[in-house]
Formats: C-alpha cells, sequence, structure tokens
C-alpha cells in the first residue's frame, strides 16, 4: 500500500483555536487580513478542507508579517497533510519570498522541502522502479554515502542499458575522480568517459572542465587551454572554467592572455584568492604593478578571512576553559 513518509512538521498538534463556525463566518466589513487569519486559526483546529481554499487565495495579499507567515505555514501544513503539492509548493514560494532570512521559516522550508522530496522519491520507486532515473537516483546516495564501488556499478547499468543517455558518462566519470586516490588508470576512464560525454552532449561545459583540469595536472597546457577554454564559451558564469584557462596561460607565460579570463573569474567568485594570485601574477609580468599591488593585497585578505573562518569553526566547538 502507498505510503507516504509525512515528517513531524506535518503532523505536529495544532493549538486548540476558535470554531469552524466562528473562523468561517464572514463579515462585510472583514479586511483581507482578517478573512486568512480566520482561516489560519481553522487550520490550526485541524479543519483543512475548509480553510485551504481561503488561505490560496488570501496569503500573499495579507500585510501584516506575522500573520503572514502563520497563515503560509497553515497553508503548507494543510497541503502537505491532503498531499496537495502544488498548493504546498504555493505557500513555500510565499515563505521563501517574503521569508529568507527568518530562522523559523528557514527551518520550515527544510522540513517541507524534505518532504516532498520523499514523497517525490517514493512515487520513483512506484512508477519507474527499474527505471534509468531510478538507477541514478539510487547511485547518487550510494556516492554520498562514499560507497564508490556500489554507485559505480548503478552508473554502468545506466551505461548497457541507456547509453546515449545524456550525463550518464559524465557523472561516472566525476565519480572515478571523486574517490579518495583514484589510481591512474580510473583518471584514464575518467577521460573516457568525460570524452564519451562530450560525443553525445557537446554543450557539457563540465565535461570539458575536468579535461581541462586533467590535462592540466599533466602540464599538458596546451590540452588544457583549449578544454577551459571551450567550458567558458559554454557557460559565461563558469568562474573556475576561467580561472582554469587564465591558471594554463600563466603556466605557458602567456600573460597578456591570462588577463581577461582572470579578471573575469575575479569577477564572478570576487573571493577566490587563487583567482587573484593568478591575476596578481599575470599583472605583474606585464608591468602593470598598481594592479598587481591591489591584487596581491585582495589575495592576502581573502587568505586571511578563509583562515580567520576556519579558526572560528575549530573553536566554536572547543569547551572554554575556565
Amino acid at each position: 500500500m502507498f505510503r507516504f513518509l509525512v515528517s513531524l512538521f506535518v503532523l505536529s498538534t495544532f493549538p486548540v483555536g476558535v470554531s469552524l463556525a466562528q473562523a468561517s463566518r464572514p463579515s462585510t466589513t472583514d479586511s483581507a487580513d482578517a478573512v486568512v487569519r480566520r482561516a489560519a486559526s481553522s487550520a490550526e483546529t485541524g479543519h483543512c478542507s475548509e480553510a485551504l481554499p481561503t488561505l490560496k487565495r488570501g496569503t500573499a495579499h495579507v500585510t501584516d508579517k506575522a500573520l503572514k507567515l502563520k497563515a503560509a505555514t497553515a497553508m503548507l501544513r494543510c497541503a502537505l497533510a491532503s498531499d496537495d503539492r502544488n498548493s504546498a509548493i504555493e505557500a513555500l514560494q510565499i515563505v521563501n519570498r517574503d521569508f529568507s532570512h527568518d530562522p523559523e521559516a528557514l527551518y520550515i522550508m527544510i522540513h517541507a522541502f524534505s518532504d516532498l522530496s520523499e514523497r517525490t522519491s517514493i512515487d520513483l520507486a512506484r512508477f519507474g522502479s527499474n527505471s534509468p532515473q531510478a538507477h541514478e537516483l539510487n547511485a547518487e546516495a550510494l556516492e554520498m554515502q562514499g560507497k564508490w564501488d556500489e554507485a559505480a556499478k548503478e552508473y554502468r547499468w545506466i551505461e548497457q542499458n541507456d547509453p546515449d543517455m545524456v550525463g550518464i558518462h559524465f557523472r561516472l566519470g566525476r565519480l572515478l575522480l571523486s574517490k579518495p586516490n583514484p589510481s591512474p588508470s580510473e583518471a584514464e576512464q575518467a577521460k573516457a568517459e568525460m570524452q564519451q560525454e562530450l560525443k553525445i552532449d557537446p554543450n557539457n561545459a563540465g565535461a570539458e572542465y575536468v579535461l581541462g583540469e586533467l590535462a592540466r595536472q599533466a602540464n599538458e597546457y596546451s590540452a588544457a587551454i583549449e578544454h577551459f577554454a571551450r567550458a567558458s564559451k559554454i557557460d559565461a558564469s563558469f568562474a573556475d572554467a576561467f580561472l582554469g584557462l587564465g591558471s594554463s596561460f600563466v603556466a605557458e607565460k602567456k600573460f597578456s592572455e591570462a588577463i581577461p579570463p582572470l579578471e573575469t573569474a575575479t569577477k564572478l567568485e570576487p573571493t577566490n584568492p587563487t583567482a587573484h594570485y593568478n591575476l596578481a601574477m599575470a599583472y605583474s609580468r606585464v608591468g602593470r604593478k598598481q594592479d598587481a599591488d591591489r591584487e596581491f593585497a585582495l589575495h592576502q585578505e581573502m587568505q586571511k578571512q578563509a583562515a580567520d573562518a576556519t579558526h572560528g569553526a575549530e573553536n566554536q566547538g572547543t569547551p572554554s576553559q575556565q
């Protein structure tokens, strides 16, 4: 029998509020906020079927912030309780738009998204238990657990049964490189997977980037430049591709050519110390001392911030000594 994994958020005990009759009795002088307030109270007493339509119509237009969060939460609970996923998503959109920095709202969203994800994964198991997508989801779960060989087995099942599936060769190649201390043979297998991916999907910027990184690590800078350049053209927001391209130009002592991609990398990721360092090196070698000094200073600042953040995280779990 179909079973939902309903989160504690959905099954939490509702406080006793006004009666359903009171909550649903309209008045000609009612404000929109008053109508939604009564509907939220009605939902809290378990009368979701009556309250949900009103909450859907009015919650987004509520002016009082505290009431809006209360109404959106009630709408979300009712929607999840009845497995009305479209309404649940509407409620989440309201919460995310208007309360994106509120701890209570963030807590609510974490549980709701987890609940929706679980329900959808159950649907995938029901309607496509032996589909490539089900095997891919299982592979991703195994990968997150560090079960590399089991995950690779799932990816290879997909390759055998759907060899032209977009992205599958990239995922297997990425998995092989994600293993602790991948062997040279695994790196070669990953390279072959990336090349196969590009035959299926020539616009896979990630595959081009990985091939560029493998070439860079092998000191094959000309090949690295070609792959990084293609990755940056495919995806103009791919900061690491621009950084790889610029760094490879620096390694080749082509400092003037390194500057444009490194400038782009620092704009896309202004807190990346490596990008600032490489840009400083390129500026220095072409005689732009003032620009180089600025980038070296930024590099040092970014490194200090990273060190402070690491130090703070380490101390957070350390008991203070009396």
